[in-house]
């Protein structure tokens, strides 16, 4: 996996890489939140560990930037911190969208045990985004149905979820099976 580290220490953020490489993640290193914040939106990644305490943007504020960011793939953040891990602390993190917390120093066994959760996430993610590009369609009357449980026609769903305006016409197919069914109305007449 790609992993994007945010580490003011340099020591810390060194440990770190060299542990993650070794099990053969490929790593971008930065010093701080604005930075990391600065590259993960030029190029998203879908793991990133960040410190909490950092100059300029903290690790939370990083973490509510990246799940603020539109159209971007679930990223897996855990936190690193070296506060205690108290619950209030437990919720300032998972109020700004951390998925997990490790206490440093980091032990290189638990972050390796936390990345195989990572996977497994991000595998699942994947999965439920796969199934909620399909769309459900009615084989007979081509109605589709919504969030809600509710049918209604294709040109409707469309126009809700993408704001797309419609203009109607006729195929040349269509158009010739018209004629011919007005033709023959027109001759019983």
């Amino acid at each position: 996996m790609k992993i994007l580290i945010a580490e003011d220490n340099a020591v810390a953020s060194k440990v770190l890489q060299l542990a993650l490489q070794r099990t053969g993640h490929e790593v971008v290193v930065t010093r701080t939140g604005t930075e990391a914040w600065e590259t993960f939106d030029r190029d998203p990644v879908r793991v990133t560990i960040s410190d909490w305490m950092m100059p300029g943007m903290d690790g939370l504020e990083f973490c509510r930037q990246v799940r603020a960011r539109p159209k971007t793939p679930y990223t897996y953040f855990i936190l690193l911190t070296a506060l205690d891990i108290s619950a209030k602390n437990y919720d300032l993190a998972t109020a700004a969208g951390v998925d997990d917390f490790l206490v440093k120093p980091v032990d290189s066994d638990r972050i390796q045990m936390r990345l195989r959760v990572a996977e497994r996430i991000l595998w699942f993610t994947r999965e439920v985004h796969q199934l909620k590009q399909l769309i459900p369609i009615c084989s007979y009357c081509h109605k589709v149905r919504d969030e809600e449980n509710y049918w209604e026609r294709v040109e409707t769903y469309i126009q809700k979820e993408t704001g797309s305006q419609f203009s109607h016409g006729a195929c040349p197919e269509c158009y010739e099976k018209q004629i011919a069914q007005l033709r023959t109305a027109h001759a019983r007449q």
